[in-house]
């Protein structure tokens, strides 16, 4: 099976460091799933953009696949009240 090649842009970057190490690392796990497959159970493709959402926990993760190129881009994450807006 191919493989994906997850960028984890510095805006997102940026917003891990501010969080709590524990919810920080299981978003990062998260992140770095993707690469195996891009779209798990539960993802969902967002209306108005080309992007994606997942899950995990109260955080949700945002992120546009470019299938022909196999790259996942990471393009933000935040609690679920705050992500959408």
């Amino acid at each position: 099976m191919l493989r994906y090649n997850v960028f984890i842009t510095r805006s997102v970057q940026k917003i891990l460091s501010k969080l709590p190490d524990n919810i920080a690392n299981r978003l990062e796990k998260t992140m770095l799933s993707l690469e195996e497959n891009p779209r798990p159970i539960g993802y969902k493709k967002l209306r108005g953009r080309n992007a994606y959402r997942v899950r995990e926990g109260d955080y949700r993760i945002i992120y546009e696949i470019q299938d022909k190129l196999l790259i996942v881009t990471v393009i933000h994450t935040g609690h679920r009240k705050d992500v959408y807006k």
